[in-house]
């Protein structure tokens, strides 16, 4: 950006002496030069060359060929490292990681193919709708430093071999799960590439509200691993809603009945957990790196106001709370204990999200982020520790069985005669 000094003693037009020699652009060279995105036919749109203008970019000789890069050829290795920065790797573990929370939370049995299958295939769903993202992204991508890297936008594949194995992924994850799990959560997971490869990346450029339909994105996958075990997600006649009151709620306690657990409450509370913890993550991360979003042109709520920006990541950091204290247990995911335990978690993220709203300023919404890193596996763990019908103890081996301990008495009775 020009900088410029008055000064009423310096020669130039109104008295103003540029501190840069260097003539002011009518633009970046890489915006100038950004019609190379554009289909053939571009010069009879909006979108024009500059002409009769002697613009800086323009003018620049062409530089010499040993002032490129040579690409590096395709090796396996390396093809295998460009597959998975299309795919997103870190982000589809976590897909893949809160589908398997899910299935592990779940009261209905399951066997290690279905579990194994519902991990893969939700993984290749989550490669196909990244590598879709890209592909649609590839020109903006190429506008922000934090996207530059990316396979695409340096040409480490092309964009016919990254639609190809877009394709694939997405043809052999809801066929994975189809085939090997089941056809509601194949659908759960065709739906989720939809949505995220179409309607959320087109909302991005449209609407601040992209934002509410990535965070939907987010909290199918653990929906995929409810429906895995054979889990119902919406109530019917079969499958009403339980709910599990305190014991000292209770008017006429009854024995626990874990099979109560799978209804459509669970589910619910698995949906709500995930969609409130992604604002307090995403808002941050958004104001970390609005200025790339305003430069490639998203309309993002940390562009057009980081007040409430900050606002609705504090909103659902408090939202949070009675999701874990109240709707978790009362579904029958876990204990009432976990209500207690989860205080500390979200009271640490809620005091992170008011100082962000109230302050403001990169530090605050950096500790936002970090924050949420640690939230989620966090959440996941405690719930189970604290699943209903879960005894640790037992599990690990160092309580006996109810069979064992039968049969130890029955012993001591026939010693006893």
């Amino acid at each position: 950006m020009q900088r410029i000094l008055l000064n009423r003693g310096c020669l130039g037009i109104a008295g103003v002496r540029r501190l840069s020699s260097t003539p002011a652009a009518l633009s970046n060279a890489f915006f100038l030069h950004n019609t190379q995105w554009l289909p053939p036919g571009y010069e009879n749109t909006k979108f024009k060359p500059f002409r009769d203008v002697n613009h800086p970019a323009l003018a620049t000789p062409t530089p010499p060929l040993k002032m490129f890069k040579q690409v590096d050829a395709l090796t396996p290795k390396r093809l295998l490292k460009v597959y998975a920065q299309l795919s997103k790797a870190r982000l589809t573990v976590l897909v893949m990681l809160t589908s398997m929370s899910a299935v592990a939370l779940s009261p209905l049995p399951t066997t290690v193919p279905i579990l194994l299958s519902t991990a893969f295939g939700t993984a290749l769903c989550s490669a196909s709708a990244n590598s879709l993202n890209q592909i649609q992204e590839m020109p903006f991508d190429a506008q922000m430093t934090r996207t530059r890297s990316r396979p695409l936008v340096r040409r480490a594949i092309t964009p016919l071999h990254a639609s190809a194995f877009a394709l694939a992924t997405g043809v052999a994850g809801p066929a994975l799960l189809w085939y090997m799990v089941n056809p509601v959560t194949a659908m759960l997971g065709a739906g989720n590439i939809i949505l995220y490869a179409g309607v959320y990346t087109w909302m991005k450029r449209k609407s601040i509200y992209n934002t509410w339909v990535g965070s939907v994105v987010g909290t199918i996958p653990p929906l995929m691993g409810w429906t895995a075990c054979g889990g119902h997600i919406l109530p019917s006649a079969d499958y009403p809603i339980h709910t599990f009151l305190p014991s000292f709620l209770a008017t006429n306690p009854l024995p626990m009945d874990v099979s109560f657990v799978d209804n459509p409450l669970s589910p619910f509370a698995l949906f709500m957990l995930l969609y409130s913890w992604q604002f307090p993550h995403f808002n941050a991360l958004s104001y970390l790196v609005r200025d790339s979003y305003a430069q490639a042109g998203y309309t993002m709520l940390s562009v057009l106001d980081t007040t409430k920006n900050a606002l609705v990541s504090l909103r659902h950091a408090a939202l949070l709370v009675p999701i874990c204290s109240v709707l978790v247990p009362l579904s029958g995911l876990t204990t009432w204990a976990f209500a207690l335990t989860s205080l500390v978690p979200n009271l640490v993220c809620v005091g992170a999200a008011w100082r962000f709203y109230k302050h403001g300023g990169e530090k605050n919404a950096r500790a936002v982020f970090q924050h949420s890193l640690w939230y989620l596996p966090v959440v996941m763990g405690l719930m189970m520790f604290h699943k209903q019908g879960m005894d640790w103890l037992k599990w690990l081996g160092l309580a006996p069985d109810e069979e064992e301990e039968e049969g130890a008495k029955e012993g001591v009775v026939v010693a006893s005669q």
